[in-house]
């Protein structure tokens, strides 16, 4: 057994215990904890979720006009919304049996509350930057809770995880995709990728929202119009779907492939990757929005999770068991999908996925980029260091467009739930301040007027460097 081999096995081995024994308990308790605090925000204010998306951001003292609540959305859509929904359903899928689709569709309203409260959190303990906003777990670990080394760790793990690893990962499903559907050569794909990245990182935060505001749109509804389509083609078969689903979960269906055990577990890992939930992620783009009330970025950042689950997600999955191509032993990845929708839409629908994969993968690279960007510069602001992180996210998305990378799935996999257990201890401990910002924002929602948050407004929030009360309003 070579180097690699002995190194993906132990990352294997540990990835098993982090999930079996930790993750799933910590992800489901604290959701349901969340949820139940929050008098399950993620349903009850789903109205009021669609209204603030489309408000305007607000100028600041200087006249400059901030990133907009619906351009820090597709943010953190562009790294929600890609390889997870189409490689990693059908992943799931594979390794899970049908099952592994309600598991997935459970932890997305579990965690949903997660998502309130970690979005919640990054507004309010966001600072100034020379784009306008940046913050995220980092910040409100070393403002909220003091612990400015619990923030470097966890900077460094999700600049690591997110800029190169799962970039890598991204560019490799590209890869894969666009070679099968037009036989380009990988190491083509790769200089491509690998340019079209430099041009869009080297250029800021600005073009970054600019090109993701009109990608992820765009590349969501062309999808699930694709998927509505083949549900009205097989209309008669879908309740039949949704029974299968439903007792694969609980291992009623063993023999179509997926234990109890591993339904659950890959529907987890996989709905985790894929709408990151409690990760700590999305609350870095949930941060950059100039927004009169943080509860606004949670409630947004919360709809990002059912955009992506319940309904991204979810399109994957029905055109893959419509097709009955998750029966195939040699269907395990980005394949599984192609081949789902080449039976239901023919040959050139491997020709269309090669297209839609791009650009839900590439837009994903963006989002990702970003993350490791405002992580870098919470531990320290250098050009240089900047520098050498851009060039090397560059590298990564070349190398994961023409390497075998099961084991940069596997590490994947282990510093996401090392990154989401350092999150979900974090905002245990910083819930009260979510809970009673979104008091704060009900009730002068209530009154009838637009909700305007004050730090002051709260006992014991700790450092804020933002929501400071206008001299002339102080007491």
């Amino acid at each position: 057994m070579g180097w690699s081999e002995a190194l993906d096995q132990l990352i294997i081995t540990l990835n098993d215990y982090l999930y079996t024994y930790v993750m799933v308990a910590l992800l489901i308790i604290l959701g349901l904890f969340f949820s139940f605090r929050t008098k399950f925000v993620q349903f009850r204010l789903l109205k009021e979720m669609f209204r603030v998306i489309f408000e305007k951001s607000t100028i600041s003292a200087e006249g400059k006009k901030g990133i907009s609540s619906f351009q820090a959305f597709t943010i953190s859509a562009a790294s929600r919304i890609g390889t997870g929904n189409l490689a990693g359903v059908a992943t799931a899928i594979a390794a899970g049996g049908p099952g592994a689709v309600f598991w997935m569709w459970i932890i997305a309203l579990i965690g949903a509350g997660s998502s309130f409260v970690e979005s919640t959190l990054a507004q309010v303990y966001k600072v100034k930057d020379k784009d306008g906003f940046r913050g995220g777990p980092a910040y409100y670990m070393e403002r909220g809770l003091n612990k400015r080394w619990m923030g470097i760790i966890f900077a460094v793990t999700i600049t690591f995880c997110f800029g190169l690893v799962f970039n890598a990962v991204q560019s490799n499903t590209i890869s894969v995709a666009v070679n099968e559907g037009f036989a380009v050569p990988k190491p083509v794909i790769g200089i491509i990728l690998a340019v079209l990245t430099a041009l869009v990182i080297f250029g800021g935060l600005k073009r970054i929202a600019h090109v993701t505001q009109i990608l992820v749109p765009v590349m969501a509804v062309i999808y699930l119009f694709v998927a509505l389509f083949v549900l009205i083609i097989n209309i008669t078969e879908i309740p039949a779907m949704f029974m299968l689903i439903v007792k694969s979960a609980f291992g009623l269906e063993e023999a179509l492939g997926g234990t109890l055990g591993a339904a659950v577990m890959n529907g987890i890992k996989r709905g985790l990757f894929s709408n990151e939930a409690g990760m700590g992620s999305a609350p870095n783009a949930a941060a950059t929005a100039a927004v009169s009330h943080p509860a606004k970025q949670g409630l947004i950042q919360t709809l990002g999770v059912f955009v992506d689950t319940i309904l991204v997600c979810s399109a994957t999955a029905f055109i893959i068991l419509l097709s009955g191509e998750y029966l195939r032993e040699d269907s395990l990845s980005i394949n599984l999908t192609q081949s789902a929708l080449s039976v239901h839409l023919g040959e050139w629908a491997a020709l269309f996925l090669a297209v839609a994969i791009f650009l839900f993968a590439f837009s994903s690279v963006i989002g990702n980029y970003y993350y490791g960007e405002t992580n870098i510069e919470f531990i320290k602001e250098s050009r240089t260091a900047l520098f050498i992180y851009r060039l090397a996210v560059v590298a990564m998305v070349y190398f994961g467009s023409v390497a075998k990378i099961s084991l940069v799935w596997n590490m994947a996999d282990l510093f996401m739930a090392i990154m989401a257990l350092i999150n979900l201890i974090a905002i245990a401990m910083l819930y009260k301040v979510a809970v009673a910002v979104l008091k704060d924002y009900q009730k002068q929602r209530k009154a009838g007027k637009d909700p305007v948050f004050y730090a002051d407004s709260i006992e014991g929030i700790g450092r804020t460097e933002h929501w400071q009360r206008p001299q002339k309003q102080r007491k």
